[in-house]
């Protein structure tokens, strides 16, 4: 008996973790540190960084209304996952409705303390968040365009709490911003893609089911090539030094989904395409580490000291 209820119990755990993407919440946190500490701040010292308690509120802030925002939108596209993601469906029907709203309000009052301790402006921010991300769950995400550019800005937003922060306007990062913009829209249109079949059950006017494939494709197409100015700019930074490795494998990745989308008809090949622009991503926020070799060091020997 205790057996069984040791498994119900981890299993609701994995089950909650799925809702809220446990995975991506934790690259969330690291990317928002490491962005932090090598691009927004402007000191060579990683303790400013590390133990500034505003910027550890507004990541627990950032956490919550972010993982609330995947539990309301996995409340509202219950009908559509069960045709586009039947497994995970059915691992996230271990927790109960009624578990995942409170939650859902709990952490959006938790989201909005940690702001308020930072500053009323940041409680403000992350009001407007979190009802941003309600309302495209809601409403947004079943219109095309709007849904798309809704879907990316909301994405990048955690970022730019940080980058207002630290109050560093300096050019490198708006080129980097717009790269990181037509990635994240790319990535958005090739999971409308792979979604389809669940977007029409649910009536969700999305990109593809409003435009139709093929002009999805060539959206896709026309930002990859779009992606190639702001890398082109990044390269005449110096300071990106090892990160532009992370450029040239961009690029190359990038040409090679152009290409391969346009052949592609099956969800299967779409969800391949789409997993590989996230791990692009993923590698991205690690890629950080390497914009200023000289940077690391003194960063480093400035913890070991």
């Amino acid at each position: 008996m205790s057996t069984f209820k040791n498994n119900t119990f981890f299993l609701k755990i994995f089950s909650l973790l799925s809702v809220i993407r446990g995975y991506n919440i934790l690259v969330l946190i690291a990317a928002q540190y490491l962005a932090a500490i090598f691009i927004f701040s402007d000191t060579k010292s990683v303790k400013p960084v590390v133990f500034d308690w505003h910027l550890l509120y507004l990541v627990i802030s950032t956490v919550c209304v972010v993982a609330s925002g995947y539990i309301i939108n996995n409340f509202y596209d219950k009908k559509a996952d069960i045709i586009n993601r039947p497994i995970k469906t059915g691992l996230d029907s271990y927790v109960k409705q009624e578990t995942k709203l409170t939650l859902y309000f709990t952490l959006n009052f938790i989201g909005f303390f940690f702001g308020w301790l930072v500053s009323w402006r940041a409680a403000l921010f992350f009001s407007v968040y979190i009802f941003g991300i309600w309302f495209y769950s809601h409403k947004l995400k079943k219109y095309p365009l709007i849904g798309l550019i809704t879907a990316t800005v909301l994405t990048i937003l955690p970022f730019f709490v940080i980058f207002v922060h630290y109050k560093n306007f300096s050019k490198v990062i708006f080129i980097h911003a717009i790269f990181l913009f037509l990635v994240i829209m790319i990535r958005e249109l090739m999971k409308d893609l792979e979604n389809i079949k669940g977007a029409i059950a649910n009536n969700y006017n999305t990109f593809p089911v409003k435009y139709g494939e093929r002009n999805t494709k060539k959206l896709i197409i026309l930002l990859m090539v779009l992606t190639l100015v702001p890398i082109g700019v990044l390269f005449n930074y110096p300071a990106i030094e090892y990160m532009k490795y992370y450029f040239y494998l961009a690029a190359v990745t990038l040409i090679f989904i152009g290409f391969y989308t346009w052949k592609s008809t099956k969800n299967n090949q779409y969800r391949l395409a789409h997993n590989i622009l996230k791990i692009l991503l993923l590698i991205g926020v690690f890629s950080l580490l390497f914009i200023d070799k000289s940077l690391i060091v003194d960063k480093v020997v400035e913890v070991l000291d």
